[in-house]
C-alpha cells in the first residue's frame, strides 16, 4: 500500500501541477457552504468542512445538459436533424469527495451503466473520473453513513483517501488509476509509522457514536404492496411543502426531465435534473397524474430509496447516508425516521 505525507500547501500545490494531465475539481466556500469547482487560479481550495452543499455528482453527471442541437433554418441542407451536442471527456479528479458521496456514485452507476442500458455521457465521464475521498473526522449529527452500508473513511469506490492529520494529509493510494494518478503527483513523502497510527486512530474514533449498519433482509421480506398501502404515508407527508430540496441535494437520484428549447433558428434537446416531490413529474400528456397528492410523491421517494431498490438491485438500499435531506428539510423529516416505520410496519 502506497502512502504519502504532504504538508496542507504542498498538497494545494500538488494539484496545481496536476492541470496539464487532468481536469482537478476541489471544495470550495461558497458563500455559506461548500462546492466543488474547477481548480483555477481564482479559486481558494478549501479541504475544511463536513461536507458540501450539493454533492460531486454533477461532474459526472451535470444539472443541465445539452443532449442534442439542430438547425431550424430551411435553408440547411441538414436543418431539422438532430445532432449530439458536442462534449468532451477529460481525465478529472475529484479531490476532497466524502465518502458517502462516492459511495452515491456507485449507487447511482448502477442505474446508468447496467447490462440493460448504458448512458452513454454518464459512462464516459464516469470512467474518466479518479476520486480522491477525504475521510470525515467528525461526521455530523445528521452523518448515518454507517447505517447505509458505509463508514466516515470508507474505501468503496474511491481511487485515493487523505487523512486530514491537522496540519498535513496523508494519502494512501486504493486503486490502480488511484496509484496512477499518485506517480505524477509532486511532492509529498513517504509515510512513516507515527503518522499512519494517528490516522487509523482517527479512522477509529469517527465511527464511534455511529449508528449500526442496516440489515436489509428486513426490508426485502417486506411484501411491497403493504408497505405501499401502510397507513403512515399521510402522517409522513403532513408537514412536506414539495419543494424538492431532498432531492436536488441527494448524491443518490437520478431522475430527470427533457426539455426542447429553441432560440431563433437554433434547438436544443437539454437533459435537466427532475424531482419526484413535483406535482408535474408524473403528469401525463392526457392530463392524468398517477401521483396527484403529496403523500402519494412523498411515499414514492422513500419507496424508491428504501424498497424498490432493495428488491430490484440486492445492492443495500438508495442512500448514502449524507444526511442532507435531514440537514436541509425545511419541514424536518427524517428519512431514518421512515426507515424506522418501514422495518417495524
Amino acid at each position: 500500500m502506497t502512502t504519502r505525507i504532504f504538508s496542507k500547501q504542498e498538497w494545494v500545490e500538488a494539484l496545481k501541477s496536476l492541470k496539464e494531465d487532468y481536469k482537478v475539481f476541489v471544495p470550495v466556500r461558497d458563500g455559506e457552504y461548500h462546492n466543488f469547482k474547477a481548480l483555477d487560479d481564482g479559486k481558494k481550495p478549501d479541504f475544511d468542512y463536513q461536507n458540501t452543499r450539493l454533492s460531486a455528482k454533477g461532474v459526472v453527471y451535470p444539472q443541465s445538459e445539452r443532449m442534442f442541437i439542430c438547425s431550424l433554418d430551411e435553408n440547411d441542407a441538414e436543418a431539422f436533424i438532430m445532432k449530439e451536442a458536442p462534449k468532451e471527456y477529460p481525465p478529472q479528479v475529484v479531490a476532497g469527495i466524502r465518502s458517502c458521496d462516492a459511495h452515491a456514485m456507485r449507487l447511482v452507476n448502477v442505474n446508468f451503466d447496467n447490462p440493460e442500458y448504458k448512458d452513454p455521457w454518464w459512462v464516459r465521464r464516469y470512467r474518466a473520473t479518479i476520486l480522491v475521498g477525504l475521510g470525515c473526522n467528525e461526521p455530523c449529527s445528521t452523518c448515518f453513513c454507517t447505517l447505509a452500508g458505509g463508514s466516515p473513511f470508507n474505501r468503496d469506490v474511491l481511487d485515493v483517501l487523505l487523512y486530514d492529520l491537522g496540519d498535513r494529509f496523508l494519502a494512501e493510494v486504493i486503486t490502480e488509476k488511484g496509484g496512477e494518478f499518485f506517480s505524477r503527483l509532486e511532492g509529498g513523502k513517504e509515510a512513516e509509522g507515527p503518522d499512519k497510527k494517528m490516522a487509523q486512530e482517527l479512522e477509529n474514533k469517527a465511527l464511534e457514536g455511529m449508528p449500526e449498519p442496516l440489515s436489509v433482509e428486513v426490508l426485502r421480506e417486506k411484501v411491497l404492496l403493504d408497505l405501499f398501502n401502510a397507513p403512515f404515508w399521510e402522517d409522513v407527508a403532513f408537514s412536506c411543502i414539495n419543494c424538492g430540496t431532498c432531492t436536488y441535494l441527494c448524491p443518490t437520484c437520478w431522475c430527470f426531465d427533457i426539455q426542447d428549447e429553441v432560440y431563433k433558428k437554433e434547438g436544443d434537446r437539454i437533459r435537466n435534473w427532475d424531482s419526484c416531490m413535483f406535482p408535474l413529474f408524473t403528469l401525463h400528456g392526457s392530463g392524468h397524474n398517477p401521483r396527484g397528492q403529496k403523500f402519494q410523491r412523498v411515499r414514492q421517494r422513500f419507496m424508491h430509496k428504501l424498497k424498490y431498490y432493495v428488491d430490484k438491485y440486492h445492492d443495500g438500499i438508495q442512500c448514502s447516508g449524507c444526511g442532507r435531506c435531514v440537514q436541509f428539510c425545511p419541514v424536518n423529516i427524517d428519512i431514518r425516521q421512515v426507515l424506522e416505520l418501514m422495518k417495524n410496519f
